[in-house]
């Protein structure tokens, strides 16, 4: 099983059906956060390192990729994934001037979205497979999308909490 040293997340595939339910409360949480985070919000303890607020446009945009990227599964027989291009949005987006409420209105909504579209799929659906091509390519089922998809968000919520004090 793949697990992140890091944030001590296991990628329990048996368990992806309940990805949404994970994201939707750890999604919960970086909101609180970010609407805790005061002076905080938009900077970065170190040059390489996001703000509270950028860390949440990524996990919105996360979201949204990863939505669109199940249903392109759902459709295609495996199909390549481009890359999203996660840290040339943060200028192209303008990821630290967004409006947080905005930002936290739509990190709600993506995973909304996203929760949608995973409770759609059936048993074979978890089974397709896309080439998943960061940070090297592979073959990934959609059980690994959506469990990465909770890794994303578990693994930032962690990077938040640190930035605002709440760990």
């Amino acid at each position: 099983m793949e697990r992140c040293e890091e944030c001590s997340f296991e990628y329990d595939l048996e368990a992806a059906p309940a990805a949404a339910r994970g994201i939707a409360e750890g999604i919960a949480e970086v909101n609180a956060l970010v609407a805790s985070a005061g002076d905080r919000l938009r900077q970065r303890p170190q040059p390489s390192t996001w703000s509270p607020l950028e860390y949440a446009c990524h996990l919105r945009d996360v979201l949204l990729v990863q939505r669109e990227r199940v249903l392109l599964g759902r459709r295609a027989e495996r199909p390549s994934l481009a890359p999203m291009g996660r840290d040339e949005r943060v200028e192209h987006d303008g990821y630290a001037e967004q409006d947080a409420a905005d930002v936290t209105r739509q990190l709600k909504d993506a995973a909304q979205m996203f929760g949608h579209v995973v409770a759609r799929l059936g048993p074979d659906d978890w089974k397709r497979t896309v080439m998943y091509n960061y940070p090297t390519p592979q073959e990934r089922s959609l059980a690994w999308l959506a469990a990465h998809t909770l890794h994303e968000v578990r693994h930032h919520a962690l990077d938040v909490r640190r930035q605002v004090g709440a760990t």
